[in-house]
């Protein structure tokens, strides 16, 4: 596996920043007895639905399960660490990008002979979209299961925008004259996100592309790249109708926001809804049409689950797949928290087609596409992710000019993608 300068400080300092992560358990616990199946997870996607699962395969395979939580950053270090190490666990949850990215780098297991096997009898992948399977798979072989679907759209609270006269939009410009007409008396019109994987929908609304393999360049054209990147920075910073983004590696911060009725409109998926709910249930709340830039677009996103390639009990990990991902399942975390799911006949369920936010959501699936999969091809996407991470935050939070931090991400992705 090839390391960047950052990854390999990461390593380097693990032992110590790993104790000190949110949910990361003192490095004796990494060992794998018989009796124990470890799991990496999202902290934010700890559902009732999940955990029934999970009570359900320690029964039936006398085991006990290693439920380990973490945010992405913290987990993506966690995982080279073990990568580099060895020991590794039997099952991880991934945020999208990464099943391709260690496929190539030889880390993760293909699954091809249990989708061989009984893919079938699970609906696999006849019953997942076709979009879910293709960002999972790399030279003909399948590496993981979409576990979510989603797609990012714009979450407006109903009641601030009937307040102040102001319709949904639908393009840059009315998103702008309404994030103008909402912002006052300590309310910001918007709220800007400080995590860089939420800058993917600005960028390709103004028609950007994230890699061109034929030029071996990112984010073309370069003028539209810098010219989405401006309008994000402006809306902070000149327009001052979003607060500066708090940088930090949790992504919660405009759903809070919006949940104290500080933010009239994010930009958000799914995921956000169920907070949204609990904290808030008197907030009615809207959900507009991908916006409109140079072109109407979303983002086709969401999690995966992939074997590391040296996971002890590979069968195991398959039936948690299995189990994880069945429709009955997807309905229940659907109920609970109204997580989008991949499945086709997902989109039929009552739970779906009943209920008027999550119906929007799955239509939005239909036109969302996947806008990073040229770059997971490469086998660099991790070190492009580096880089977008550093010109995103830099240009959002810090101010810089757009023409010059994209530049120099360009300059840096040009290094590794000879």
């Amino acid at each position: 596996m090839t390391l960047s300068r950052r990854e390999m400080l990461q390593l380097l300092g693990a032992s110590a920043v790993l104790t000190a992560c949110a949910g990361a358990p003192p490095a004796a616990s990494q060992g794998q007895s018989p009796g124990t199946f470890t799991v990496y997870w999202n902290a934010g996607h700890d559902y009732q639905a999940y955990r029934k699962v999970i009570a359900e395969f320690e029964a039936a395979h006398k085991v006990k399960v290693n439920f380990q939580k973490y945010q992405w950053p913290d987990l993506r270090t966690r995982l080279l660490a073990d990568f580099a190490s060895g020991t590794v666990p039997d099952l991880v949850e991934e945020p999208g990008g990464w099943v391709q990215e260690f496929a190539i780098s030889g880390n993760a297991r293909s699954l091809q002979d249990f989708v061989d096997k009984d893919g079938a009898a699970m609906g696999f992948p006849a019953d997942w979209r076709e979009a879910t399977v293709s960002r999972n798979s790399f030279n003909g072989q399948v590496y993981g299961v979409q576990l979510h679907f989603t797609a990012t759209l714009l979450v407006y609270n109903k009641q601030m925008l009937a307040e102040a006269g102001v319709e949904p939009p639908t393009t840059w410009q009315e998103f702008l004259d309404a994030a103008r007409k909402l912002t006052k008396d300590g309310v910001y019109g918007t709220a800007l996100n400080q995590d860089h994987g939420y800058v993917n929908p600005w960028l390709m609304q103004n028609g950007v592309r994230i890699y061109d393999p034929a030029t071996k360049e990112v984010l073309t054209p370069v003028d539209q790249a810098v010219e989405a990147m401006r309008f994000q920075a402006e809306l902070v910073h000149k327009h001052k109708v979003a607060p500066v983004p708090v940088s930090s590696t949790d992504y919660s911060g405009p759903q809070k926001l919006f949940s104290a009725k500080r933010a009239a409109m994010i930009i958000t998926g799914p995921w956000d809804l169920g907070p949204i709910r609990q904290t808030s249930p008197d907030i009615e709340i809207g959900v507009a049409a991908p916006l409109t830039g140079k072109e109407q677009a979303t983002n086709a996103a969401g999690v995966s689950l992939f074997v590391p390639s040296k996971a002890a009990r590979p069968e195991l990990s398959w039936d948690f797949i299995k189990r994880v991902t069945a429709l009955e399942v997807e309905q229940a975390a659907t109920k609970e928290v109204g997580m989008l799911m991949p499945r086709k006949s997902w989109a039929e369920l009552p739970e779906v087609q009943n209920d008027p936010i999550t119906k929007a959501f799955s239509e939005a699936l239909a036109v969302a596409r996947d806008s990073t999969e040229e770059i997971r091809l490469t086998g660099q996407s991790g070190k492009y992710d580096e880089a977008l991470k550093v010109m995103y935050q830099s240009v959002v939070i810090q101010n810089e000019p757009a023409d010059l931090a994209v530049t120099k991400l360009r300059q840096t992705a040009a290094g590794f993608l000879k």
